[in-house]
């Protein structure tokens, strides 16, 4: 089985994320704990810290904010943990561990932690599991706690978390009180626990609540029923696929319903499987992972496609200008990917996750670390996105905070933690899943990797053994590289054979500076999508490496509808020099513009005029002012 690669034995210098990662320690992080302190100008109010403040008997008030508003700060302190990791900062590690000693100062007396029902409803505690979220709050609480610990070596919030879990265990289980997440979250949480402290009873809590899920279909709508009041109002407790309870664990096959609960809940489900061994449950995960990114995800690895629910619907329905595809579904997406790696070395959960990373997620943030997108669409058009029914979810440019702000402090965990990703280490092999720039303090091996990844096929593994023997480093090969050149310290390495379910696997006895050069041309690809998309047929998407490309009307003009590009593609990258797009990689497109009518309707086909088109990163899309985008483009 895999070991778990700490993210101290990891250090990213890499020539795309280290940029981005100081954009978080430096911009993001501030900025963020000045919004959850209520002291950032023209943003929502959020009131989140206050809550602990006011749960602590620290100051008087009254609850605000959205039930979960507790989990902005759990997801808020693990990303401070991760950037301690990448940037030590004593003054922002003591603002922490005051922060931290209020959430314990917080803690109920039976170990019960969440600020809505300690202020506003103690007399309603647990009884509305479907709406109320405590133990989703309770799970990312529990993340922080490990991530605080792991970083910094202090467990006060651990065991303010450790307290709360016991708690948890003695309501709910076998011959207790039954009981299910609404949300489900703590299951990744509690195995959390499990890795960070051994403790066998925290795994088996995630069992339970993960097993659980689905035998009795009508639990929630019986909850309701005995309570009889609700929190929301509008959950309905009968849509059993909402929040995947319609069936269990082991019977499901169809990615359904709200996107983050279920790739939330698919994420334990893959760990606790590679953990256990259990090939039923991997079994399980492999079939809702294939139909999920084969069915079901978008080009820029965004699932959940309608603003209904944030759900996923039917197969294949996956529209550009109404979709939804929330940044906090893409993070889980990749965290799903992760735990399936652990069990099974194969390219397709590489390549998703890095498909997720360079495009989903990131676009999720505009490129000065200050606004966020909770929906990530791939078309928009102003005038229409924003502000007609249907696409009023569609938002075209970023805001500054949300009233559910999920997102934003869950982009922030995702890109500080990037490290964690990179790697896997069993008893013979050492496994590199990203192409990231970094030093790599591995059980085997220090690996330095150089890379120009994405923008060159260009990456350098410099590996200095700490073992005196053979042993394989594996690295994965993204699957549209089709020309691949390889050296071990300066000589051709034949790959014939060599590459298995996107892994290239390299066994020898390493010496203290052995080289390994990979390199790969990234051509300007067109992608097509199924003709069961019904969306995209007669359309082409460009990408070039794991980037996927757009076009706005910055650089394009309005009525990006009437542009096609050509049939034979020709396309010339070139590196922008200015602006707010400066160091990105853009394309210079051939295309057609075709050349509107006066009449509505007419017999006469539009002229046509040979055009340069630009396109840029998605990910940097919606950074130059109000104007439309469009990832998937006629061919002509």
């Amino acid at each position: 089985m895999s070991k778990e690669i700490a993210l101290q034995q990891i250090r990213i210098k890499d020539p795309f994320w280290s940029g981005m990662q100081e954009k978080i320690t430096d911009t993001v992080i501030p900025f963020q704990e000045r919004v959850l302190n209520d002291k950032e100008e023209g943003v929502e109010k959020s009131h989140a810290l206050d809550n602990f403040r006011i749960a602590a008997g620290l100051m008087e008030g009254e609850f605000y904010g959205m039930v979960f508003q507790d989990s902005d700060v759990a997801k808020w302190l693990e990303g401070v943990a991760y950037s301690l990791v990448i940037k030590p900062d004593a003054a922002l590690e003591q603002r922490a561990d005051d922060i931290i000693d209020i959430i314990a100062k917080a803690q109920q007396p039976d170990g019960y932690l969440n600020t809505f029902f300690t202020i506003k409803e103690p007399e309603h505690r647990w009884q509305n599991l479907l709406e109320c979220h405590e133990l989703y709050c309770a799970g990312h609480m529990m993340e922080a706690a490990v991530a605080y610990y792991e970083a910094t070596g202090k467990d006060k919030l651990l065991g303010v978390m450790e307290r709360m879990a016991q708690h948890i265990m003695n309501r709910f289980g076998e011959d207790k009180i039954p009981g299910i997440p609404g949300h489900q979250e703590v299951e990744i949480g509690l195995m959390r626990m499990y890795h960070a402290t051994g403790k066998e009873a925290y795994k088996d809590m995630a069992r339970y609540f993960l097993e659980e899920r689905g035998k009795n279909p009508d639990f929630f709508k019986e909850e309701t029923e005995r309570r009889g009041w609700t929190h929301f109002g509008n959950m309905i407790p009968d849509d059993t696929k909402y929040n995947q309870s319609h069936a269990t664990i082991y019977e499901q096959d169809e990615a359904v319903g709200h996107s983050v609960r279920a790739v939330y809940m698919y994420t334990a489900m893959a760990d606790l499987a590679a953990e256990d061994h259990d090939e039923k449950l991997f079994a399980a995960c492999r079939r809702l992972w294939d139909n999920m990114t084969q069915k079901k995800m978008f080009i820029t690895g965004g699932i959940g496609s309608t603003v209904e629910g944030e759900a996923f619907t039917k197969e294949y329905e996956l529209p550009n200008d109404m979709n939804y595809a929330e940044t906090c579904a893409s993070i889980g997406l990749v965290f799903f990917a992760r735990n399936m790696l652990k069990t099974e070395k194969n390219g397709r959960y590489a390549d998703v996750m890095e498909r997720a990373l360079y495009n989903g997620i990131i676009s999720g943030m505009q490129l000065d670390g200050k606004r966020f997108f909770y929906v990530n669409p791939l078309e928009v058009n102003p005038g229409v996105s924003g502000e007609i029914f249907g696409y009023k979810h569609v938002i075209p440019e970023r805001p500054g905070w949300y009233a559910c702000a999920c997102c934003p402090p869950n982009l922030v965990r995702m890109v500080t933690s990037l490290g964690k990703y990179a790697w896997d280490e069993d008893e013979t092999a050492v496994y590199s899943h990203l192409f990231l720039g970094q030093e790599a303090a591995l059980g085997k091996a220090d690996i330095r990797v150089e890379s120009a990844y994405p923008w060159e096929g260009s990456v350098t593994y410099h590996v200095s053994a700490k073992i005196d023997e053979l042993f394989t480093l594996a690295i994965h090969i993204p699957a549209y590289v089709k020309d691949l050149r390889v050296t071990v310290n300066g000589e051709v390495f034949d790959t014939a054979g060599e590459i298995r379910d996107g892994y290239l696997y390299i066994s020898r006895k390493w010496g203290s500076d052995d080289q390994v050069e990979l390199h790969f041309p990234l051509p300007v690809r067109k992608i097509y999508a199924s003709t069961h998309v019904r969306e995209d047929v007669g359309c082409v998407a460009l990408m070039r490496g794991p980037v996927v490309y757009c076009f706005e009307g910055a650089d394009n003009g309005a009525n990006l509808q009437a542009l096609a590009v050509k049939k034979e593609l020709d396309a010339k990258p070139l590196v922008c020099t200015e602006g707010k797009l400066s160091g990105l990689t853009l394309l210079d497109v051939a295309g057609i513009r075709l050349v509107p009518s006066e009449e509505l309707y007419t017999e006469e086909p539009p002229k046509e005029e040979a055009v340069t088109l630009r396109a840029i990163p998605y990910f940097a899309w919606g950074n130059r002012g109000l104007n439309q985008m469009r990832v998937w483009m006629h061919e002509k």
